[in-house]
């Protein structure tokens, strides 16, 4: 394979067109692991199959016992979307932008992480490093499949010797935010919700045939539920982590708003409402509870269906206990006929502590990459694998250090997702220069 191992964006061109739904990371994942390979990194592979592809590229060998700064990515993407007017696999440049289906979600940030430690191997003096520094490679983290983070960690967990997590998390913010701010804020997660996945279902004997409506019956039932369930707004919860982002928001605002925004437990009645007015951030303010699809026993328009399903992508606040949470949404159902079935629970976590060698080292890699700039500490209201390490006492920091305008965050998932190409090389710096200032921190200094 030839190919200039230091190109962040010839690298992605090449992995963008590789198709890797999830289920089907093998091609993907082998193109990574021959990438590492040949620049020299050590190589552990934790599964091979389509659904289980997973594997972890490492400065020293993992049998060196050295604590591990792990980077974190999955080779999975979204199903393709319908409207991509480039190809969803066509890796194409554009006025300086690279189109793909995980240009950014999380092909893009898996490229840089890689050239960032393949230049360290390659410019750097490593070897008295305190630290191993690896990039963790999984499937299935879009679909939460049992293949990947968790076979690894449940296989391999003592060997990865993690002291630290860096994976998928914020960009720069202001643009997100549309308000108007006098720097560019760079957001490092310290916590994210986690999914807890329900389906309803509700059994009703009743009448066959659609020409005869009966007193009561599976369909209209579960209805009448979710309308109470769905029509009751949630109920705002104030923890460490977002009452902290609205206290950093608030130095950049005058007068009552600052006031307001600097005690945001003493005015939380005048900050719900507005918060209710962005959806977006007011779930880091509160579990969310949506109602992804409704199914039934029977597809024939003349035929009363026995059974409704209706599934629930609720996501939780690090501090939410689940089982008080399915208690509440049986109260709010109204009706005790309806059966809960947790269909995916991922682990209770804590926030990472801001406090750390690695915190302070991510944080000087995006002040220094970007002068001017400063950071901000958040909770994510998406899920994703670093769950799985802050749930084993891992401290774990998402961030993909680039700018993102709101065009390019609506196209993840969505149509042409793309990364610029000077936003690839920025983040591919940041990681690199973090990097740099791992391996020669010594711990008596």
């Amino acid at each position: 394979m030839s190919m200039n191992l230091t190109e962040p964006a010839h690298l992605l061109q090449k992995y963008l067109q590789i198709p890797s739904e999830s289920g089907r990371e093998a091609r993907a994942g082998s193109y990574l692991k021959e990438i590492c390979m040949q620049g020299g990194l050590h190589i552990q592979e934790m599964g091979q199959q389509d659904g289980q592809y997973n594997f972890i590229a490492s400065l020293f060998p993992l049998d060196s016992n050295k604590p591990n700064i792990i980077l974190l990515n999955h080779l999975d993407v979204v199903p393709e979307s319908e409207n991509n007017v480039f190809g969803p696999y066509s890796g194409v440049v554009e006025n300086g932008n690279l189109y793909g289906r995980g240009a950014i979600d999380n092909k893009g940030a898996a490229i840089m992480q890689i050239a960032a430690l393949m230049k360290v191997r390659e410019k750097e003096n490593y070897q008295g490093s305190e630290y191993n520094i690896s990039v963790l490679c999984v499937s299935c983290e879009e679909t939460q499949c049992d293949g990947g983070i968790q076979y690894v960690l449940e296989n391999y967990g003592n060997d990865l010797n993690a002291v630290a997590v860096i994976g998928e998390g914020p960009t720069e913010i202001t643009e997100l935010l549309e308000e108007e701010f006098p720097q560019p804020i760079f957001g490092i997660s310290l916590a994210h919700k986690r999914a807890y996945w329900l389906q309803l279902e509700l059994e009703i004997e009743t009448v066959g045939h659609g020409s005869v409506t009966p007193t009561t019956y599976a369909n209209k039932e579960l209805v009448a539920a979710l309308e109470k369930l769905t029509g009751k707004k949630q109920k705002a919860i104030f923890n460490e982590v977002n009452t902290e982002f609205l206290k950093e928001i608030a130095q950049y605002r005058t007068g009552i708003q600052r006031l307001v925004l600097k005690h945001p437990r003493l005015f939380k009645p005048l900050l719900v409402p507005q918060l209710r007015k962005s959806p977006e951030l007011f779930s880091i303010f509160s579990n969310t509870v949506t109602l992804t699809n409704l199914s039934s026993s029977s597809q024939a328009l003349n035929t009363n269906s026995t059974i409704a399903t209706a599934g629930l992508d609720c996501r939780l606040l690090p501090e939410t206990d689940e089982t008080a949470f399915a208690e509440d949404i049986r109260k709010r159902l109204k009706n005790d006929q309806i059966r809960i079935h947790v269909i995916k629970s991922t682990p209770r976590n804590k926030p990472s502590s801001p406090k750390n060698i690695f915190h302070k080292n991510l944080r000087a890699a995006i002040l220094e990459s970007h002068p001017g700039a400063t950071t901000m500490n958040l909770l994510m209201p998406n899920i994703n694998d670093m769950g799985y390490f802050r749930a084993r006492g891992v401290p774990s920091y998402g961030t993909i250090p680039i700018h993102l305008s709101r065009n390019q965050a609506k196209s993840i998932h969505g149509d042409d997702e793309y990364i610029s190409l000077k936003d690839l090389d920025e983040g591919t710096h940041v990681f690199y220069t973090f990097l740099k200032k791992m391996i020669y921190y010594r711990t008596n200094e």
